[in-house]
């Protein structure tokens, strides 16, 4: 009642809006001013003298501090199909115009093009121009060689919901710019889920204006429902309180409960990096499907997972936010998986800055930067500690290489199949780059591949972001004909009915979701692979405690499996099995402490989570120790006041 009553009074956005008003030129012909989100936008029936004097927005953005984004004018955008044909005319053949996507919400046209670096030549190819004739913002994306089913659908949904994400962009951007209650300055982090474990990551940040989700994930090897799910019952909120939901990366232990909070009535916006949302989409309905294999009731259907992708608004990396009257949000590389972020939230003015790390991998990869680690301030630092332990030293990229080609040759040589159980997204590209290299060199024995269907769909997923990928690899993607995620290796098995394939006589390397071996099609070929002593099961990605992929890991012989038809099966493991570590996407304890060594100026607090209680202990203490700053590792439940 009380935000309602201050809305009434004359708000700061007001000012802005007048701030605008005053600075436009009459020459931009600026019909309307409105919320979009996080962002102020500015409607222009002459959208080529914006694009032509783009410092009248630059110094807009520098007195408002707010972001401004240009958009065209309703009246004057052109129907789908006349824009098509202009677009057809002025883009040069030599680009290979692939598709376009008409966002009618925010009045973009998204154009693939096989070869877009042919367009940043302005005499082939006048970008104000076109947008002046089509009367629609225009975007231009690589276009990929096999299509994502998954970003295509989204699409589709974004498309018939567009006069509903209209009005949700708002009333989103009514209650961020709405004016602040308090100028007093606290700061609170709740622990929810995702604290001295793995799993469930899940937190609550609060001052006097604002309550932030961090994270709202799922428990993989929990056993009961107090375990599996964040302890979202435990802060005494409801679900209308919570102005933001802020998500790191798209695995399920960071957002496998996000689609029960939108179907329990989740209103609000949900932040993330542009290549998240289709990846958690991806995820999300995949876990339904295994759900429904195991004879479970799915937490959440697919409407629920719809809902979450229109209540999502997708950031770069490098932007900053306002996603609350006293909180900005600036999301950097974590080098973890495609489009995982660290989350950058800055407090108030100035009051505090609270740098959430996310899942994090401080070292190059073939597909990623080293995660980043330049902020301009960091009060209070919260790290995970997946490999937080002082043993937890992983071997260089080099020798990691090198001993899986050992390891697949030894196998493969000896007429048997490797099974690797992986996470469709991150790990299991990062593997179809190294086996495609390795094959190509002659250093690992040829022998057929396969992949399922939903590492091919995440793969279609990272050809879509080559921003997000390693400098080379998307030099390589956004400047040359090549397709580094193309290879002769690889078989996709696209059906179920296509599985006997992989398993028939003969050496081959399987790759299979899940990647601890808790559902999806692994578990049909390690039914098969497990019982045959010349087979090998290899792990390259963390097993949870309490999953089936880290009993078998431990050593168990005999374990027991759900079968198709709800049966207990009992599965004995007679092949070799082998665990590699170099292949992770997160940072080991040399990493994680040589990360916090870099940053600048000295961090006043570190926070430690996501690792297993004896593994955050140890890095709590390292850090304390070498550093000289205070450091915790709380349990789930916990309050911790920042500021």
């Amino acid at each position: 009642m009380q935000r309602k009553q201050a809305q009434r009074e004359v708000s700061p956005a007001q000012n802005i809006m007048a701030t605008i008003l005053q600075s436009i030129p009459k020459e931009a012909d600026v019909t309307k001013i409105d919320y979009e989100g996080p962002r102020i936008a500015i409607y222009t029936k002459n959208p080529k003298y914006l694009m032509e004097h783009n410092e009248v927005i630059s110094n807009m953005v520098n007195v408002i501090k707010k972001r401004i984004v240009v958009r065209t004018e309703e009246s004057i955008r052109k129907n789908e199909e006349e824009s098509r044909q202009i677009l057809t005319q002025m883009l040069p053949k030599e680009a290979e115009l692939g598709g376009t996507f008409f966002d009618t919400a925010t009045g973009e046209m998204t154009v693939d093009v096989k070869r877009p670096w042919l367009l940043n030549n302005t005499d082939a190819f006048n970008m104000p121009e076109l947008v002046s004739k089509t009367g629609w913002r225009v975007r231009i994306r690589k276009a990929t060689a096999s299509q994502s089913a998954t970003i295509q659908t989204i699409n589709y949904n974004l498309k018939i919901s567009s006069s509903e994400r209209s009005k949700h962009l708002r009333q989103v951007g009514e209650q961020i710019f709405r004016p602040k209650l308090s100028e007093d300055a606290e700061v609170s982090l709740m622990t929810l889920g995702g604290f001295s474990q793995v799993g469930r990551s899940c937190m609550l940040l609060t001052t006097h204006e604002s309550k932030v989700l961090i994270d709202c994930g799922l428990n993989p090897g929990a056993k009961n429902p107090i375990e599996a799910y964040p302890r979202l019952d435990w802060p005494n909120i409801t679900l209308d309180e919570i102005d933001a939901v802020v998500i790191s990366h798209a695995h399920l232990d960071h957002t496998g409960f996000l689609p029960v909070l939108n179907k329990y009535g989740y209103k609000g916006p949900i932040y993330c990096t542009e290549p998240t949302l289709p990846m958690m989409n991806l995820i999300q309905l995949d876990a339904i499907k295994v759900a429904a294999a195991q004879g479970r009731v799915p937490l959440y259907s697919e409407r629920d997972v719809k809902q979450v992708m229109k209540q999502t608004i997708p950031l770069s990396y490098g932007t900053v936010t306002d996603i609350s009257p006293d909180i900005k949000l600036v999301f950097s590389n974590a080098g973890h998986i495609l489009g995982s972020a660290s989350c950058h939230f800055h407090i108030g003015n100035g009051n505090h800055n609270f740098v959430y790390t996310g899942d994090l991998k401080y070292g190059k990869s073939m597909l990623f930067e080293s995660a980043s680690w330049n902020f301009p301030r960091v009060e209070t630092l919260l790290i995970e500690s997946t490999y937080g332990a002082k043993e937890d030293i992983q071997a260089s990229r080099e020798e990691v290489e090198s001993i899986f080609i050992k390891s697949v040759n030894e196998t493969l040589r000896n007429g048997g199949k490797v099974l690797i159980p992986i996470p469709a997204v991150g790990r299991a590209q990062e593997l179809m780059m190294v086996i495609d290299q390795y094959m190509k060199m002659g250093q690992l024995m040829e022998a057929p591949v396969f992949t399922e269907g939903m590492i091919s769909e995440a793969t279609a997923i990272h050809e879509s972001y080559p921003e997000y990928l390693a400098r080379d690899l998307r030099q390589k993607i956004l400047e040359t004909d090549d397709n580094p995620f193309a290879s002769e290796y690889f078989t996709n098995i696209e059906h179920a009915d296509a599985r006997e394939e992989p398993l028939r006589e003969g050496p081959a390397i399987i790759m299979a979701t899940s990647g601890m071996l808790e559902g999806g099609p692994v578990l049909e070929y390690f039914k098969n692979i497990a019982p045959v002593q010349k087979n090998k099961i290899l792990f390259v990605s963390y097993q949870v405690n309490g999953t089936l992929g880290r009993r078998v890991l431990d050593g168990s012989r005999q374990v027991s499996v759900v079968g198709k038809d709800g049966k207990i099966e009992v599965i004995n493991i007679n092949c070799s099995t082998e665990k590699l570590d170099g292949f992770s996407g997160h940072s080991d304890y040399n990493q994680l402490m040589s990360y916090i060594h870099r940053l600048r100026p000295k961090l006043r607090r570190v926070i430690v989570n996501h690792g297993e209680r004896r593994k955050s202990e140890n890095l709590a203490s390292s850090v304390h120790r070498m550093f000289r700053i205070p450091t915790i590792c709380p349990n789930v439940q916990e309050g911790i006041r920042l500021l």
